[in-house]
């Protein structure tokens, strides 16, 4: 690679202008495009070195940072770099990568059903936390944003949305309300609540970076992007607050942001993976190290937790900050005889299918869907061939692609009060009606709004359409109101294990806040799907022996019952989803009889590994009437063996928060 001039440095100092449009507060960006491609290569680049650098880091400062004992270099990593001759993918960056091949196909505004496709395609595997929960209900048949909801994805606190974004905000260069609102999009794929909150501020400082390099003022940029009463906005302000009370001691900030965000954060989400958490990390990191690369990156390792994570959206950041010329060569140049950053090759290791690549190729396909997004939005591109100007509408805005959500429908009772909206989408209000069909008996539609007491059960088509002015697209549905709920009037409830064996739990590797898990299999019919104690497991003793499960009820009198309903739990890394589902009932003398005619609606996974399943969903389980007093469903657990390691062998178990039983409207 050639050196970096001092003329050369003032070429670029030079090429960037900010041009004030009469009274607006609106601004017109320029940017020379050879400055911009420079400043993509360094967000492509810098988040590579931060990605390997933090590797060797990840989880391992917990209690205590690490030491300052700096520089770390890359240590482990740097076996792989050599590998592979070059960079190789992570979750950090391969995500992006694959975003960039669905601009490419889509455009820049791809839709949250392609990019949910994407997912299911290219991601089979080295996935973790809100990225699994989401990919799972997407192979539900579920899309955004409610892969991410906090009512069925338990993960939707987690860093995961921060670490996969920034490709939104640096092919929207000063578009920063744009870059926050798309980020904050983007990151609903996967999450809810203020778990997005980081990757709208990344969202915004990432945009801004383009034109402004005091690091102080880039997280003041973010900071006004974000909800000014939200979480992560008021931790920003007690990071710079410490940062103010210890300038020269940044242990002393680092301990006391992990005493409030770590150790005193409440149960649910309380883990090392915490995206507030882990965000207040990356603030004290780049507020301690003032701009300066490789002590940003130091810093950013050395505040531990999900380390490599903030080491590499803080390393892309500065590197839209200052180009390549602030990279240190030694960290994209780290084996003998390599001379362009890292061997100019992208070795994909963690994706299904998705195509190795130069770096170069990779940072002008980039620079393409940038500026083709920049004229999109008002902006215009100038000048001669090679000397190029881009003039960038820093007021563009982002509007959410029309497009229908699939998430849960409602569950509907007869005699049970509905409350239930057909679309979630963040951004823009579009009309929404109903065009065919009705309402289930005793309830109403308007403008997407499904209300009311329903009368008589049965399944009821309906079709809606989705208006933004300009286009309309229609979806049909299907609205299941089902008969009375049994389960709670049951005499007792029928399980092979019907309390959790802590001891058990507390020897494995679980991802939950522990009073999700409830103690006795009671609670499979108290109405709660989500929350403290509404989980059920069936961890018994250590075996990792093939395991059945089953859950039911019994009554003193004859029930006639055709519908069953398994609501599911949170799953975890080692298990807890049934690989096979069958409903009994109690015959006459007493022996349990497989009933007539079942179907699962929607199917188990095809797939039985951890990646295909999913958190907090109905499968409703329809069968030819039986009359009984005793009815269960029954199953195989699966034996996650991947994980035994973590585990102790554990057994296999099943994960349940609800079992509900239906009366069925004929007679046997």
């Amino acid at each position: 690679m050639r050196k970096i001039t001092a003329l050369y440095v003032l070429f670029l100092l030079l090429s960037v202008k900010v041009i004030p449009q009469g009274n607006s507060s609106a601004m017109t960006y320029k940017i020379t495009v050879g400055e911009l491609r420079d400043k993509i290569a360094a967000a492509w680049i810098g988040q590579m070195i931060g990605n390997m650098y933090g590797l060797p880091h990840e989880n391992k400062y917990i209690a205590t940072p690490g030491s300052e004992k700096w520089p770390y270099g890359y240590s482990k990593s740097l076996d792989k770099l050599q590998k592979y001759g070059g960079a190789f993918s992570d979750d950090d960056t391969d995500v992006e990568y694959m975003y960039l091949l669905q601009m490419e196909k889509y455009g820049a505004e791809p839709s949250y059903e392609q990019l949910k496709n994407a997912w299911m395609y290219y991601i089979r595997d080295r996935v973790w936390l809100a990225n699994r929960g989401a990919l799972g209900l997407m192979h539900f048949g579920f899309t955004p944003p409610y892969t991410g909801s906090k009512e069925i994805n338990p993960h939707w606190y987690q860093i995961d949305p921060q670490l996969i974004n920034e490709i939104w905000a640096f092919t929207a260069p000063g578009m920063i309300k744009y870059a926050s609102a798309k980020s904050e999009w983007a990151g609903r794929i996967t999450s809810d609540d203020w778990g997005v909150e980081p990757t709208i501020h990344y969202g915004a400082m990432y945009s801004a970076a383009f034109f402004e390099k005091d690091i102080r003022k880039l997280i003041e940029i973010g900071l006004n992007e974000l909800p000014r009463q939200g979480r992560y906005a008021q931790t920003i302000r007690d990071m710079i607050a410490l940062h103010d009370k210890y300038p020269d001691n940044w242990q002393a900030a680092r301990k006391e942001m992990a005493e409030k965000y770590y150790v005193n954060e409440p149960d649910m989400t309380k883990t090392i993976w915490n995206a507030n958490l882990n965000g207040a990390c990356a603030i004290l990191a780049m507020l301690y190290g003032n701009g300066d690369f490789q002590r940003t990156l130091d810093l950013s390792c050395a505040m531990g937790f999900d380390a490599d994570n903030q080491a590499a959206t803080v390393a892309g950041l500065l590197g839209v900050v200052s180009g390549m010329k602030g990279l240190p060569e030694k960290l994209y140049l780290p084996v003998e005889g390599w001379k362009l950053p890292f061997n100019d090759r992208y070795i994909n290791i963690t994706r299904y299918d998705l195509p190795d690549a130069g770096i170069n190729n990779i940072i002008d396909r980039t620079l393409k869907e940038c500026i083709s997004l920049v004229v999109t939005k008002g902006g215009k591109i100038s000048g001669k061939k090679g000397s190029e100007t881009l003039s960038i509408n820093s007021s563009a805005t982002f509007n959410t692609p029309l497009e229908f959500c699939a998430g849960p429908i409602p569950r509907m009772e007869v005699g049970q009060m509905v409350n239930y909206d057909f679309q979630r989408q963040s951004g823009k209000n579009y009309s929404l009606n109903l065009i065919s069909g009705k309402a289930p008996d005793g309830t109403t539609i308007e403008k997407g709004h499904l209300s009311g007491i329903p009368t008589s059960p049965g399944d009821y088509p309906v079709s809606l359409q989705l208006n933004d002015g300009k286009k309309a697209i229609s979806k049909d549905f299907i609205l299941t109101v089902r008969n009375h709920n049994i389960a709670p009037d049951a005499d007792s409830v029928l399980a092979n294990i019907r309390t959790l064996n802590e001891a058990v739990l507390d020897s494995c590797w679980y991802t939950f806040g522990k009073s999700i898990y409830a103690k006795n299999v009671e609670v499979i019919r108290d109405g709660k799907t989500s929350g403290p104690g509404s989980v059920f497991y069936s961890l018994a003793q250590k075996s990792n022996l093939p395991k059945v499960d089953y859950y039911g009820y019994s009554w003193k009198t004859e029930q006639n019952i055709d519908m069953i309903a398994l609501f599911t739990g949170c799953m975890e890394e080692f298990g807890g989803w049934f690989t096979s589902l069958n409903v009994q009932f109690m015959d006459a003398n007493g022996k349990w009889q497989p009933v007539e005619e079942t179907s699962i609606v929607p199917p188990l996974p095809k797939i039985d590994i951890v990646f295909y399943q999913p958190h907090f969903v109905e499968y409703i389980i329809r069968f030819s009437p039986v009359k009984t007093k005793a009815v269960r469903i029954i199953g195989d657990a699966k034996i996650q063996s991947h994980w035994n390691k973590y585990t102790n062998n554990v057994s296999g178990f099943t994960s349940v928060t609800e079992l509900s039983v239906y009366k069925s409207n004929q007679e046997k």
